[in-house]
């Protein structure tokens, strides 16, 4: 399995739409919320995903489709 760590970035107009939840259930990945800050107005969240490769860049591209920006990670991520 693949692992992958990203940046989501919500604009106000996708902040409140569940898309974490849904990337999980729609695509065969597995979501780990490392950090966040999340607002009424915008907000952002450093996740890991774990799965296919395939899995993986499939769920991507559906979160940008839904207009979530979408930065690659490289390195560890710290917990804290």
């Amino acid at each position: 399995m693949a692992k992958r760590a990203v940046m989501f970035t919500f604009p106000k107009e996708v902040v409140a739409q569940p898309v974490i939840y849904n990337l999980g259930q729609q695509y065969r990945v597995v979501t780990n919320v490392r950090r966040a800050d999340v607002s009424e107005r915008r907000g952002w969240v450093v996740l890991e995903l774990q799965g296919k490769d395939d899995d993986i860049e499939n769920a991507l591209a559906w979160v940008a489709s839904v207009g979530v920006r979408v930065d690659a990670i490289g390195g560890e991520i710290s917990a804290g």
